[in-house]
């Protein structure tokens, strides 16, 4: 189990946008995150998935469960991520956007 430092949160989030990023270049047929690039109703579909992934978030929250608040956390993270690929938008970007608030 990781010890939750900021680096390896920072090394995790680089290496799944990275994979994003790879999904939107490449297009394989058997995943799903090439498929929210290639879907016919465009970024739509990601968007639905955020207004999901975020509902699912406060249920869990409201329920108090901690493991299915953190499993729809990471969905809605992951998605959000797919989100700022599609707008040609990048991990660094939202770092510096957070740090400029600090």
């Amino acid at each position: 189990m990781s010890d939750g430092s900021d680096d390896e949160t920072e090394a995790v989030l680089d290496a799944l946008f990275t994979t994003i990023e790879n999904r939107r270049e490449e297009l394989p047929d058997d995943s799903y995150t090439a498929s929210l690039f290639t879907h016919e109703k465009g970024e739509n579909a990601t968007l639905e998935k955020i207004g999901e992934e975020a509902t699912e978030v406060i249920l869990a929250a409201k329920d108090d469960d901690d493991e299915e608040l953190l499993a729809e956390s990471a969905d809605l993270v992951y998605h959000l991520l797919v989100l700022l690929a599609i707008k040609e938008l990048t991990v660094d970007d939202l770092r510096a956007e957070l740090e400029d608030r600090f």
